[in-house]
């Protein structure tokens, strides 16, 4: 019982992240188009007058509920994770249980496996760590390779080539752009709470990076 009300928690929890991923997109969107002041972009013209062209205490307020948002993101995805490892209890505590009770290596095998296939909130667990996100695609300078081959703003990177959740996963998209520099690097992202895979291709352009794109951790 404990299990399924944490695996309802956790789904809905999971809803309202993509709630507020949504929002997030929006406003980045919104920031972002061609004209705008971007993400951290100066409000003050080359005089050190408010800028006539953007529409001031909007923007102010878009960045405000953006931090908010991004914030609330995090503590929503720290509870989710925190579900996630408490779930990985419960599908481990009914094999210690057989280990018990089975006396054999047999048994303990075949309940392992009946575990793994038929339990639903194992199964459930299993999806939720595999489709991890550990950044989000925050910004993307027009005519970039990221622009290029699909990424789209709000994205959450779940695997980049050989890169997953961990530490240092800036360092390491670093190193692995630079690596695969010209190749075609396999892609998986978490777009409006679906899995999509996709490739991207590293590789010099205009602008500045391999990608032209900006990753905010997780």
């Amino acid at each position: 019982m404990v299990a399924t009300n944490l695996k309802a928690e956790t789904m809905k929890l999971m809803d309202k992240r993509s709630d507020m991923e949504a929002e997030l997109n929006i406003i980045i969107e919104r920031l972002c188009q061609p004209g705008g002041p971007g993400l951290s972009g100066n409000l003050l013209d080359s005089e050190g007058f408010p800028r006539s062209d953007i529409d001031i205490p909007t923007v102010r307020a878009d960045r405000h509920r953006l931090a908010e948002l991004r914030s609330n993101h995090k503590d929503i995805t720290e509870k989710i994770n925190q579900n996630i490892e408490l779930l990985h209890s419960a599908k481990l505590t009914p094999t210690t249980a057989a280990v018990a009770d089975s006396g054999t290596k047999d048994q303990v095998l075949s309940t392992g496996t009946s575990l793994s296939v038929n339990n639903p909130v194992v199964a459930m667990d299993v999806d939720l760590v595999l489709s991890r996100p550990f950044a989000m695609v925050d910004e993307i300078n027009e005519a970039s390779p990221a622009a290029e081959d699909g990424l789209q703003l709000g994205d959450q990177i779940v695997k980049f080539g050989n890169v997953e959740i961990g530490e240092n996963v800036l360092q390491r998209l670093a190193a692995e752009g630079q690596e695969k520099q010209g190749q075609a690097v396999p892609l998986v992202v978490m777009r409006q709470g679906s899995v999509i895979n996709m490739t991207v291709t590293p590789r010099a352009w205009s602008g500045r990076g391999l990608l032209g794109c900006h990753f905010r951790v997780l």
